[in-house]
């Protein structure tokens, strides 16, 4: 047997003739065989049928020149000095960057044994030694294909990445946009003191909430929640939420009045073609008085904890935003005493399912927040979180999961 000194890179190139006819100009074919007689008859066939073709002499040189040419097809004798054919293949099966070579195993006698090893060991096809050119090229050109479908599979797979990189840079932008326009917590009126926990089942959440002060008398807030998930739901939630946080809300509604608000609102963000709708509650705080007034469009998610009388929902059967533009909306008021914490949450919080699929509901949240009342704000809101995680037996909500605390400090 002929030995053949370890080719470079520029005598792999020079190994090769330019195609005569029939493949792309480009497809490749690595032959490895220890047989130099054998070799010399396949690569004439193989020029014939238009392809590139590289030569190894042993299973070794031609991993080497595998792993370095990447050709579009590698046809292996079986056995060889080194490395036989099918332990070529397993190396080669190993090696993600080499997975859409196609690999033909030319094995010595055609026994179901050799065919089963070799598919097991990585082989795509076997051909005999002894096949006619009309075979060979029907083989060949299948096998080709077939890398050829494989790698234009992977390039739209990097496509798709890409764009799947540029969407997901997008979304951040966006997620960043609405985290701007969630109130900062802190003291927005004197006396109040802001809590919160936002945590979106997506990255984009459609239950928003808001907190702005009117002149020096009054404190707004609401909670709202977009039917739907993901980037409609958002920009829709956002739509409201300007509409809600607008300087001319009061010029468009004509009083401090929750249920005048929400009747705007009503009229302004009717039942989408889809079916898609909101939830609204809205609240007046009058600062002098400490006089909440208060309305709801379908949202139930407003509870007042307080250490003078048992907790209370505040919330009524109104229908949501856009059912009915001719709907009505009651405004009814509660006094806030100090000491007194008014929670906005929304139902992702209280609508958990344990994998018993069991709801924890409101009343599991009433009791944490009646447990711990004597509680921080932080460690109460906290402990509803994680109480609601624990239930569900996850960290991540299904749903947007919101909880805004104002608390009456003085």
């Amino acid at each position: 047997m002929d030995r053949m000194i370890q080719p470079t890179s520029q005598a792999f190139d020079a190994q090769a003739e330019s195609p005569d006819h029939g493949a792309p100009p480009s497809a490749t074919i690595l032959l490895v065989d220890d047989d130099k007689l054998f070799r010399m008859i396949m690569v004439a066939r193989l020029k014939k049928l238009g392809y590139r073709v590289f030569e190894a002499e042993d299973g070794e040189q031609g991993l080497a020149m595998l792993r370095h040419l990447q050709p579009d097809l590698t046809i292996l004798d079986w056995m060889m000095s080194k490395l036989s054919g099918p332990d070529v293949c397993e190396l080669v099966r190993q090696d993600p960057a080499l997975k859409s070579i196609q690999i033909i195993l030319m094995p010595g006698h055609d026994r179901p044994e050799d065919i089963e090893e070799g598919l097991d060991r990585g082989a795509d096809g076997f051909m005999s030694k002894t096949a006619s050119p009309q075979e060979i090229g029907a083989r060949v050109h299948a096998a080709h294909r077939t890398t050829a479908l494989l790698r234009n599979l992977a390039c739209a797979h990097d496509v798709i990445k890409a764009k799947e990189q540029i969407m997901l840079a997008e979304l951040q932008s966006a997620a960043l946009f609405m985290e701007s326009l969630l109130p900062e917590p802190g003291v927005p009126a004197p006396g109040i003191q802001l809590s919160w926990h936002y945590q979106p089942s997506l990255m984009l959440g459609g239950d928003l909430f808001g907190v702005r002060r009117w002149c020096n008398d009054h404190l707004r807030f609401f909670i709202l929640d977009a039917s739907g998930y993901g980037v409609s739901a958002a920009l829709r939630a956002t739509a409201l939420i300007t509409f809600l946080h607008s300087d001319f809300l009061l010029e468009a509604v004509g009083s401090y009045d929750p249920s005048a608000i929400i009747t705007e609102a009503n009229r302004r963000f009717p039942l989408t073609s889809e079916g898609e709708y909101f939830t609204l509650w809205v609240g007046d705080l009058h600062l002098p008085t400490w006089t909440l007034r208060l309305a709801s469009a379908g949202h139930a998610g407003a509870i007042l904890c307080s250490p003078h009388h048992p907790s209370e929902w505040l919330s009524d059967t109104d229908m949501p935003l856009g059912f009915d533009p001719e709907s009505t909306f009651t405004t009814r008021p509660v006094q806030i005493q100090c000491g007194d914490r008014l929670y906005l949450t929304s139902d992702g919080i209280d609508e958990t399912l344990s994998p018993e699929q069991e709801l924890w509901g409101k009343e599991g949240l009433q009791d944490v927040l009646e447990r711990d009342a004597a509680r921080s704000v932080y460690e109460v809101m906290n402990h509803c979180v994680q109480a609601s995680c624990a239930w569900q037996q996850a960290e991540d909500f299904p749903d947007d999961a919101a909880l805004v605390c104002l608390a009456r400090t003085a």
